[in-house]
């Protein structure tokens, strides 16, 4: 693989754990909607297992934010390294003729 193909995989897989964090909000925004409607509710299953599919999730939010810092920076640095911009004007240069 070259390099420029390396750095937009590279950055492909950015935009993904970006995603990947929203979701993981999504979801933690959903389970205490749920929670607060089920303090009217009263549901004893609800309240019992709620608050654990909340703290995984958020765990796992705050792992992915720690990847996506730590990736971005990888990706940051290696664009930097090898010269990024300048890959990707010789291959438009070479798309052209």
């Amino acid at each position: 693989m070259d390099k420029l193909a390396k750095f937009e995989l590279m950055e492909k897989i950015v935009r993904q754990l970006e995603d990947l964090g929203r979701s993981q909000q999504a979801v933690l925004e959903k389970v205490g909607k749920i929670e607060v409607d089920n303090i009217e509710l009263g549901d004893k299953n609800l309240e019992k297992i709620l608050p654990d599919i909340y703290q995984r999730t958020a765990d796992n939010h705050t792992a992915i934010t720690e990847l996506i810092d730590s990736f971005a920076d990888k990706t940051t640095n290696f664009g930097e390294k090898n010269n990024v911009d300048r890959l990707r004007e010789q291959k438009e240069i070479q798309n052209v003729q």
